[in-house]
């Protein structure tokens, strides 16, 4: 039977909570990691509605974008629709999980989906990029058990290097060391020197995974008092960062690149914001969810057009000041998570054995109606 931590676990490979903005209350919302999943929900919002559609499919495990708890609740009032939606999930034994920015800026996450809708090529990061930190492991292990612990780490997430995974290196060599009167060793004899013929295994991981592996080091681990080196790595680690900016495979004017968008993202409306609806245009920024902020990084990667949502009347102001074009397609053109996700936990659940079933909501949340 799999449970929540052990989806958690594996898509967290893929978009480490540490990589969610500062504040961000990315993570577990409601219920528990140990939770037995039958079938897991995919959906950008909790709201009401997708509790509903939850309940009534039998889910027991939702995975959302946004998060169902930004603020901390004074009063479980169950008068309002959000805390009622809370004591829903509870009486049906829902956990709800969120990943918010950590997703956003996971490559082939959130920003990439959106640069890939839009077809962008030579895609790189629009925000200042991050670098993963890195770490090396070096543990001595007898030789008889070296395969047992070198597998153990790899299972928690040790040795991936790029595209490259269960990797490590070996070196063979003598231990040494007396145990005292108060230990319990598992080779040797009190206070007599003991020789044994032990593997140096050498593994690397993220600094997000630190805690797991050496727990996981020490738990399989023959030896009472493990012997190992952890070292940090610099400017090797994995870089990433919040949206994209690439170019359109043909230039387009404004006017076009709009109606493309409305193609492209399934929405009827949307808002420009731009001097000249004629100028012609390549390089594209995107960023989704609320980016208006964000416009000087789009001016500062030489972008034609800075695609985001939720844009202010006077930001607005100040984009057609700098000489940039915004293109305003609404927050909700993040509901493309509900068909990656879904692919992707399909994928693990092929991979890993977990016979799940996996279903994206239905539930339209787009908050707005243009009328």
């Amino acid at each position: 039977m799999t449970d929540v931590s052990e989806i958690v676990a594996r898509f967290e490979q893929f978009a480490p909570q540490n990589w969610a903005e500062k504040g961000d209350p990315v993570g577990l919302q409601l219920g528990s990691m140990q939770q037995n999943v039958h079938k897991l929900m995919v959906t950008l919002d909790v709201r009401p509605e997708v509790v509903a559609e939850a309940i009534k499919n039998n889910v027991d495990f939702i995975f959302a974008h946004h998060p169902a708890l930004f603020r901390p609740i004074k009063k479980f009032d169950l008068a309002v629709p959000q805390n009622k939606m809370y004591s829903e999930l509870i009486k049906h034994g829902i956990t709800v999980y969120a990943a918010h920015t950590n997703l956003d800026n996971a490559n082939g996450g959130m920003n990439d989906w959106l640069a890939g809708l839009l077809e962008l090529t030579d895609t790189e990061i629009l925000l200042p990029q991050r670098e993963e930190r890195l770490l090396k492991l070096a543990v001595f292990v007898p030789k008889d058990s070296a395969e047992t612990v070198r597998n153990a780490l790899t299972e928690a997430g040790a040795g991936t290097i790029g595209e490259y995974r269960d990797c490590s290196y070996t070196i063979s060599g003598t231990g040494r060391f007396t145990p005292q009167a108060d230990a319990n060793p598992t080779i040797g004899n009190l206070l007599e020197p003991t020789e044994v013929s032990e593997d140096k295994i050498e593994v690397v991981f993220s600094y997000n995974l630190l805690s797991k592996i050496m727990r996981t080091m020490r738990a399989v681990h023959p030896y009472e008092e493990p012997a190992f080196d952890l070292f940090p790595i610099m400017e090797s680690g994995v870089k990433y960062g919040m949206g994209r900016v690439g170019d359109l495979k043909d230039t387009m004017t404004i006017s076009e690149f709009a109606e493309y968008c409305k193609t492209k993202f399934k929405v009827e409306h949307l808002r420009v914001v731009t001097a000249d609806p004629t100028r012609e245009i390549k390089r594209i920024a995107i960023l989704g969810g609320s980016g208006g902020q964000f416009y000087t990084d789009a001016l500062r990667k030489k972008a034609d057009v800075y695609v985001t949502g939720d844009i202010s009347y006077h930001t607005g102001h100040d984009i057609i000041a700098s000489g940039l074009t915004a293109i305003d397609p609404g927050h909700h053109i993040e509901q493309v998570c509900k068909s990656q996700l879904q692919r992707l936990f399909k994928q693990w659940n092929n991979e890993y054995g977990w016979q799940i079933e996996v279903m994206q909501s239905e539930i339209n949340t787009d908050p707005f109606m243009f009328i």
